[in-house]
């Protein structure tokens, strides 16, 4: 890394950072990305991402090889004993739904998930600078860039720095930044991956024996032939401490659960002892320089929310970052990613803790096993931010956690009960394009780094196009959702589709409109809007998060919103080009 004048210098090359990464870069930010080890690291760790991070890996565009490359997530087959007692599929009532076409996780070493955003990162011409460990960072003062130093002697000069080099981070232990918590050292695992005799157990299982003296839990490793994960409480010393892992010392382990001799474990390799630690950065960021994943918060394993976690920060900074960076928002756009992410971090570490305490009260009853870690909070699609200040309904009244007053009749645009409030994850749904007549979803539409201005109704068309003339292709599209009785091939700027099975509509509480604002021309028979007050505006930001509801008739507060993520907006000849790379699929 040279001196000159860098965007964002990201620390630390796992799912955190290359996702952040990869936003940053399309955006056509400047973005270096470093990380201190010599090579990249083959160790299996997390298992895979959550139904939201899918959704996110789906926005940039690397969904497809994910899942090509991943599995679905098994059934889990618990013994006692050394004997099958049960066997729990938890996702066995689960299906994909309009609103989430991603149901469930799925299963991917993680050096696989990191091979794969490297290669996107690669496409955009940017590539993971190894061996390269920051040991000094400076902000300047007139506070507008920041000077760092590696631990080769080199300097650079970066305006952001973003730390996602995991729990020991040397970014937060140079900015200062406590990491409060506490390690409980009894709760102790050892892990690694390891290689079976072919046909020594079905693969298609995810195998755990809980006994009460130890455990083992083998799961296969998606894209091998005999590899797999290994967990088990830890050989002990006489004085009960735990000793460190060791090959041999997993053969004793596999033989003394499992009917399998110790000789079936063929090969060990990236041993590791893990603690459960709970603890969390006291702030997320210090001037220019921002904390994500494991770096700013850590938990126990439960719920296999530690990457995931990250990956859903560096999704919710990357876009903000490049709002500031395009000079379009004002820097004050920044202090809301730690308003938003931190109370999730805060959320997270009780959650993983509870379903820690719930799993190992279940393992102690012959059938229990780590499927008492799953719940619905554990997809990540729940996750949102109602109590945000980029939150808003259109007049502020009610705020995103009350609801309407006895006997009051909610407004078009108002978010009717059980409809997604600001601050939510915007739902997907299945619709048509108005132009091509093809299939798609609204998240395809939402995809790629711009806000998304949505229309329902035909009140709605007329703040499209005030949209689309105020900011051309600076970082904003709009969306026209036409009923299905509406006639989805009138012009109109932007993008069209129809939701023609209803589901858009289903899914943000727009409602269908009332024959009352509709008339049937006598010769097509198709149904137009005559009420030009009829219609929501939903404001989707490039997180997939809603930002505004509003009737169609407050244009201000959807223009007033929109000001403040994307300025005044630009002449459509005087934008700088967003880098949008070309989606699978």
């Amino acid at each position: 890394m040279g001196n000159d004048l860098a965007d964002v210098l990201v620390v630390g090359a796992g799912p955190t950072g290359l996702v952040l990464a990869c936003d940053l870069a399309r955006r056509g930010a400047a973005v270096r990305i470093v990380d201190r080890s010599p090579a990249p690291p083959r160790t299996s760790r997390a298992k895979g991402p959550n139904a939201r991070s899918l959704e996110i890996l789906d926005d940039l565009g690397v969904a497809d090889e994910v899942l090509a490359a991943a599995s679905d997530p098994l059934p889990m087959l618990k013994y006692r004993d050394r004997l099958p007692v049960a066997e729990t599929d938890p996702w066995a009532h689960s299906a994909p739904s309009p609103d989430a076409p991603y149901d469930r996780g799925r299963l991917i070493a993680q050096w696989r998930l990191e091979e794969i955003l490297r290669d996107r990162l690669a496409g955009y011409g940017v590539r993971v600078e190894l061996g390269r460990e920051v040991v000094g960072l400076t902000e300047a003062a007139d506070g507008r860039h920041v000077d760092v130093t590696f631990a080769e002697g080199r300097t650079g000069r970066v305006r952001y720095v973003v730390g996602c080099d995991g729990a020991h981070s040397s970014v937060r232990k140079l900015l200062g930044i406590g990491f409060e918590g506490t390690t409980a050292e009894d709760q102790v695992m050892v892990c690694g991956d390891v290689d079976l005799a072919e046909g020594a157990l079905d693969r298609t299982r995810w195998h755990q024996w809980f006994d009460e003296d130890g455990a083992v839990m083998l799961c296969p490793i998606p894209g091998t032939r005999t590899g797999w994960w290994f967990q088990a409480g830890p050989e002990r010393d006489g004085r009960g401490r735990p000793l460190a892992p060791t090959a041999d010392g997993f053969r004793r382990l596999l033989a003394r659960h499992t009917a399998l001799p110790g000789r079936a474990l063929t090969q060990a390799e990236l041993l590791s002892t893990y603690r459960v630690n709970v603890r969390m950065a006291d702030r997320f960021r210090a001037g220019r320089v921002f904390l994500a994943g494991d770096a700013a918060h850590v938990h126990a394993v439960a719920g296999g929310l530690g990457m995931n976690t990250g990956i859903q920060d560096a999704f919710n900074l990357g876009w903000k970052l490049g709002l500031v960076l395009a000079g379009r928002a004002g820097a004050e756009l920044l202090d809301t990613y730690e308003e938003e992410r931190l109370p999730v971090a805060a959320r997270t570490l009780d959650l993983t803790s509870e379903r820690l305490r719930a799993t190992l009260e279940a393992i102690r009853r012959p059938g229990g096993g780590l499927d008492a870690a799953i719940t619905s909070d554990t997809t990540g699609l729940g996750v949102g931010y109602r109590w945000s200040s980029l939150a808003r309904v259109h007049d502020e009244t009610p705020r995103p956690d009350e609801t309407p007053r006895p006997n009051e009749t909610p407004r078009p645009g108002d978010c009717l009960p059980g409809s997604p409030q600001p601050g939510d994850r915007a739902p997907d749904a299945p619709c048509v394009d108005a132009a091509t007549g093809t299939r798609t979803r609204l998240h395809r539409v939402f995809a790629g780094p711009r806000t998304t201005v949505l229309g329902f109704g035909p009140g709605s068309a007329a703040v499209l196009r005030e949209v689309a003339a105020a900011y051309g292709d600076t970082g904003v599209r709009t969306c026209r959702v036409y009923a299905p009785y509406e006639d989805g091939t009138r012009s109109g700027p932007g993008t069209a589709v129809v939701d023609d099975e209803g589901h858009a509509a289903a899914a943000y509480g727009t409602g269908t409109f009332d024959d009352r604002d509709t008339e049937t021309d006598t010769d097509t028979g198709t149904r137009t809007g005559t009420d030009t007050a009829t219609g929501t505006v939903i404001v989707v930001r490039p997180d997939h998060h809603l930002g505004l509801s509003a009737p169609a008739d407050d244009a201000g507060s959807v223009h007033a919103y929109l000001h403040r993520l994307h300025g005044a907006g630009r002449p459509r000849n005087g934008s700088p080009a967003l880098v949008d790379a070309a989606r699978k699929g």
